[in-house]
């Protein structure tokens, strides 16, 4: 049974650097699917397709997303080349919101796997810090954020070591081997 993997994470866990490791040498039978966002492609971090808001919003009403949400002042959509690949027996991994996981939820049911990467609240701190896109109080609401507790079902991967240990632990969350 194929499914949607829904990777969510507080911002400075690493999903970017896991999402890209894995696009590098996915296991086999996992695609890594590319969001599309209201941002500019170089503005760093995540590698999304640049959309402006007008090409974001016609895109939008041709049913061209498959899910779709507002964060951040960006819009987010996963599009529906990603229905196709799950028809089609692959896993699909996509970097989630962990705040419209229950979207996720209700169009996918029980073909969802959420997976939320963690890194300990010193560790998050350290990599904010280092990263140096937030102000102080920005990241004190990251890391009131990553403190909340996860939903019901959810898998945990922590991040707090090597890449390579995660995505180790990533291939045991879906049985598949490294």
């Amino acid at each position: 049974m194929a499914r949607l993997i829904w990777l969510m994470g507080a911002s400075g866990s690493g999903k970017d650097s896991l999402l890209q490791a894995l696009r590098e040498s996915p296991p086999s039978g996992l695609l890594v699917a590319h969001r599309y966002i209201t941002r500019a492609a170089n503005a760093g971090g995540e590698n999304h397709i640049a959309l402006s808001e007008a090409e974001f919003l016609r895109r939008q009403q041709q049913g061209l997303f498959s899910l779709h949400w507002q964060a951040h002042q960006h819009s987010y959509g996963l599009g529906v080349e990603i229905d196709l690949w799950l028809s089609r027996g692959l896993d699909v991994l996509v970097n989630g919101s962990r705040w419209h996981l229950q979207h996720a939820e209700a169009r996918y049911g029980q073909h969802l796997l959420p997976i939320a990467l963690q890194v300990s609240l010193p560790v998050l701190e350290a990599r904010l810090r280092a990263r140096g896109r937030e102000d102080e109080a920005q990241i004190t609401q990251r890391l009131q954020r990553a403190a909340t507790p996860l939903p019901a079902g959810v898998q945990r991967l922590s991040n707090d070591g090597a890449l390579s240990e995660t995505l180790h632990a990533f291939c045991r969350l879906l049985g598949t081997p490294p």
